[in-house]
């Protein structure tokens, strides 16, 4: 398949499942933002407002991970009630091709959401342009990671409902308990050694470290990006290798 064919497909899964989805049901976007900001209002309140910047950076790791597993339940859906995946399939279309269009089409979606954060960003955490770069690969890895996992796990998935709790539970397992929204070192020794069961503390500690709200060595520095990049690289494969993207 062609680079034109390529780009073709992709435009044609973002038309799908992101632009068809904004223009007629405009009542989504309450569903993307109320997640992440309602976490986000409950830790400003806590807190005091001292951990606002912290919240904030959470409230962007929240949305590019449920943004990414959000393509688990959409999948699903179009792969079982409207059988998608069969058309696709026949076409010259790869597992590949067809994961990276869904998954910017997620992107597109929760685009709404991340200009409120980056808003309250700009307002409250004053990062420089070095930090705002180095924020922002960090939560493209996480975002890949998502993407990743939700195409991974529904092409093993047979119901839409099944798809939309699975997604729920795992969001919940990997960006409200891990020290997303608040720093690590409010857990105590030594439960903190399971917070680094979820890559998003990796993510979460690189964000946290280069704004200066957690202090932590270089050498954790360059570890919480190796392993944030060796799990997505993982996820990634498994993604493309493992899936079920064809019945047997």
């Amino acid at each position: 398949m062609n680079t034109k064919k390529k780009l073709n497909q992709i435009f044609a899964s973002i038309l799908l499942n992101s632009i068809y989805a904004m223009k007629n049901y405009p009542i989504m976007f309450i569903n993307t933002l109320l997640s992440p900001l309602s976490m986000l209002v409950i830790i400003v309140i806590v807190s005091r407002g001292a951990l606002i910047g912290v919240g904030i950076e959470g409230a962007f790791i929240m949305t590019m991970l449920s943004g990414g597993l959000s393509l688990q339940g959409d999948l699903s859906h179009l792969k079982n009630d409207f059988k998608l995946q069969d058309i696709v399939v026949s076409s010259p279309t790869t597992s590949f091709i067809y994961m990276i269009g869904m998954g910017l089409s997620e992107l597109i979606y929760i685009i709404p959401t991340l200009i409120v954060l980056l808003i309250l960003a700009i307002l409250f955490i004053h990062a420089t342009i070095v930090q705002a770069l180095i924020m922002l690969i960090a939560l493209i890895i996480i975002f890949l990671f998502s993407i990743s996992l939700g195409f991974f796990l529904s092409t093993f998935t047979s119901d839409v409902m099944q798809s939309w709790g699975m997604t729920n539970v795992i969001s919940t397992l990997l960006s409200t308990i891990p020290p997303v929204y608040y720093l690590i070192t409010y857990i105590p020794m030594p439960f903190q050694y399971i917070a680094y069961i979820s890559p998003t503390t990796y993510a979460a500690e690189i964000l946290q470290s280069i704004t200066g709200y957690l202090q932590i060595t270089p050498l954790n520095f360059y570890v919480d990006w190796l392993v944030l990049i060796i799990l997505t690289v993982i996820m990634l494969v498994l993604s493309i290798r493992k899936s079920r993207w064809r019945e047997n």
